[in-house]
């Protein structure tokens, strides 16, 4: 019998879990399948950016939210609410009453923190990376004064990291609104001498203060999401994978504690 290459098949397959024996069908199936291929291979590309990245934290147990077993749960429930909300706008429409639009916010998922930050924060990256007499607020020969001003206006401490060994300066920063759930954002601006460009959108710990890690590629930019007790953190920028790992895990060193209990080291 075939294997059933399943959603949760190819995830395995991505995380180097499959049994050896099943190898040969998934990869039949992949490449039979250019848009499945091009998901796993996204999936394996943010699992090894994550892994590069935080690799302090690799070691740490899972924590009960992002185990396989309660994501497959919580994606079966969902499953059966859209199923039985999709049932209903269907009967809704039979009525004549055009009620689609009113049932679909209970249908979509809500983004998350996590999703509204890092989308946050590669849109203020697409919109100022490209300006040149207006890419920040204020510029580095004003560094003191750049780092009290976000920091207040944040509610938190903030620093600018050194990245001169990996041939980036600061060119300066300014404040962003966030959104509503996240609020207010800092972003510090990084260019190297071939005028590449990396920003950095900071914000105030969530109010859960909880540790979290994301990878996302969007539109050829790659974002680095981090949070903890102190700050999130998201780092974009379209460098090539090694040098943008190797910027990013800088950035984190930085800017996060790595022990827990101890107090994050800032530059500024």
């Amino acid at each position: 019998m075939s294997l059933p290459v399943t959603h949760n098949v190819l995830m395995a397959y991505a995380d180097g879990r499959l049994p050896p024996e099943q190898i040969a069908a998934v990869e039949a199936h992949l490449a039979a399948n250019p848009d499945a291929a091009a998901e796993v291979a996204l999936w394996q590309r943010q699992r090894d950016a994550i892994t590069t990245l935080f690799a302090p934290v690799a070691a740490e147990p899972v924590p009960a939210r992002l185990r396989a077993a309660r994501i497959a749960a919580e994606q079966n429930r969902r499953s059966g609410m859209n199923f039985r909300w999709a049932a209903a706008a269907v009967v809704l429409v039979g009525l004549g009453i055009g009620a689609g639009w009113f049932v679909r916010p209970l249908i979509d998922r809500a983004p998350s923190a996590s999703d509204i930050l890092i989308a946050s924060a590669v849109n203020a990256h697409t919109v100022f990376v490209g300006e040149k007499r207006h890419a920040v607020e204020v510029w580095a020969k004003e560094q003191d004064h750049l780092v009290s001003w976000l920091s207040a206006r944040l509610d938190t401490k903030i620093g600018t990291p050194d990245l001169a060994p990996e041939g980036f300066q600061l060119v300066g920063g300014r404040l962003l609104p966030g959104d509503p759930k996240t609020g207010r954002a800092a972003q510090l601006m990084y260019e190297n001498a071939a005028a590449e460009r990396v920003t950095i959108y900071i914000t105030d710990a969530l109010p859960d203060h909880a540790s979290a890690y994301q990878f996302a590629a969007i539109n050829q930019t790659d974002a680095f999401y981090w949070a903890n007790a102190f700050i999130t953190c998201t780092v974009v920028g379209s460098l090539p994978d090694e040098q943008m790992k190797t910027v990013s895990q800088s950035i984190y060193r930085q800017l996060t504690a790595l022990d827990e209990g101890e107090t994050p080291t800032y530059h500024g």
